[in-house]
């Protein structure tokens, strides 16, 4: 009987194995304010320490998933270039978004995942820039410019509902 049972929990587990999402973060059960949590990356960023995160939302898709692909940021060394993924205060919120344009010490922000509107704000702002994206299965990437993908804008709309509809 045992061994039927270690067989039947064995078959399982290769059935599941696959849904299992691979290097997610685990919730600990403990909530933390996400403006103390935001002063603290900051705060470690600011010691010239590297900072792993998981980014929340839509708004850097098909790059980076909301609550299953990780981020590692540095502090910025040299000056910010368009197409640079930062982690920056805008007002009141805290954005992680792509540099779009660059005006002096003046930065225009989207989200890849966006097909409308910016954020602006200052270089003194940015936080963080991301070095690395840790994808859900376990990939590290070193993020590139999207060049490309920021010429695609007038068609963001269409790709995008159908990378919503099909992939995710």
């Amino acid at each position: 009987m045992r061994k039927i049972a270690e067989a039947i929990l064995s078959l399982l587990r290769r059935i599941v194995r696959p849904f299992i999402r691979k290097g997610a973060p685990r919730p600990s059960g403990k909530v933390l304010d996400t403006d103390l949590y935001m002063k603290g990356v900051e705060m470690f960023l600011m010691e010239g320490k590297d900072v792993e995160m998981t980014p929340k939302g839509f708004s850097m898709l098909p790059f980076i998933k909301g609550d299953r692909d990780s981020v590692v940021l540095t502090r910025p060394a040299r000056p910010l270039e368009v197409g640079d993924i930062v982690l920056a205060r805008v007002g009141q919120r805290y954005i992680m978004h792509r540099v779009f344009s660059v005006e002096g010490e003046n930065l225009t922000l989207m989200g890849d995942g966006n097909i409308a509107g910016t954020e602006n704000c200052s270089s003194s702002d940015v936080i963080g820039l991301v070095r690395e994206i840790h994808k859900e299965s376990g990939k590290v990437v070193l993020p590139g410019k999207a060049a490309f993908w920021r010429r695609l804008l007038p068609f963001r709309r269409y790709i995008l509902a159908i990378y919503k509809r099909v992939i995710l």
